[in-house]
């Protein structure tokens, strides 16, 4: 698995050149440029810096859709949610055209129905009914729990396994339900970049980038590039 491995001296240094990189590559791209987003601290700190006006002024927000590697079955006001998470930390705060912004749906449908939902979604902005006519996502921003996890794919669950579908639910793990993308969905970017601070995350790091598929983290391939940004505590 490895993959290039960019560290920074903490968690704020990271996020600035994190944001900075990936305004960057929106920058460069022509056409539209998909991000499929991470909930979780680390994340929330990027997504903050994009809206600040220093990168905010030079980010093509026009051409960007925003997706989610996960989220949780709870309303979009709850406080749990990734994507009540984003719109504060970044879609509130900056020019994101409202028809880009392609949430999971959470109410109204059971979790399998939202599964479901959400991978129509993805099919429909990516007009394909296959993901090996070209990468779905520009770029995919993944997290990585301690237990190795990553989107709401956990260790020794069915999803992992899953080779058809782009979005499972994944329901019994947890307190809530969760609706992922799966490793088709993830791995089919140009870019993945998984973002990890702190002692705590050190081994699983080293274990991921080592390929240790006893982690759900290590079993990420996209077509494109694989990238780790980490502060010094969390590096391999």
């Amino acid at each position: 698995m490895a993959g290039e491995q960019c560290v920074f001296d903490d968690a704020e240094v990271l996020a600035h050149n994190a944001a900075q990189w990936l305004a960057e590559k929106a920058r460069a791209a022509t056409g539209r440029f998909a991000i499929c987003c991470s909930g979780g601290s680390t994340p929330k700190r990027l997504y903050e810096r994009l809206a600040e006006p220093d990168v905010a002024e030079r980010f093509p927000w026009p051409r960007v859709h925003w997706f989610w590697g996960d989220e949780r079955f709870v309303p979009h006001d709850h406080p749990d949610s990734n994507y009540g998470m984003m719109h504060a930390a970044l879609l509130s705060r900056a020019p994101v055209p409202p028809s880009h912004v392609h949430a999971v749906p959470t109410e109204g449908l059971t979790p399998e129905q939202a599964a479901a939902s959400y991978e129509q979604t993805l099919r429909n902005f990516c007009g394909a009914a296959r993901l090996d006519t070209a990468p779905l996502f520009d770029l995919v921003l993944l997290g990585i729990g301690e237990d190795g996890h990553t989107a709401s794919l956990f260790p020794g669950q069915p999803a992992l396994d899953e080779t058809q579908r782009w979005v499972v639910a994944v329901v019994g793990v947890k307190t809530e339900a969760r609706i992922t993308l799966t490793f088709p969905a993830l791995d089919s970017a140009r870019d993945v970049i998984f973002l990890a601070v702190g002692a705590k995350k050190r081994d699983v790091v080293q274990r991921a980038r080592g390929g240790d598929r006893a982690l759900p983290s290590a079993r990420i391939k996209p077509l494109g590039t694989l990238r780790w940004f980490v502060d010094r505590a969390a590096a391999s």
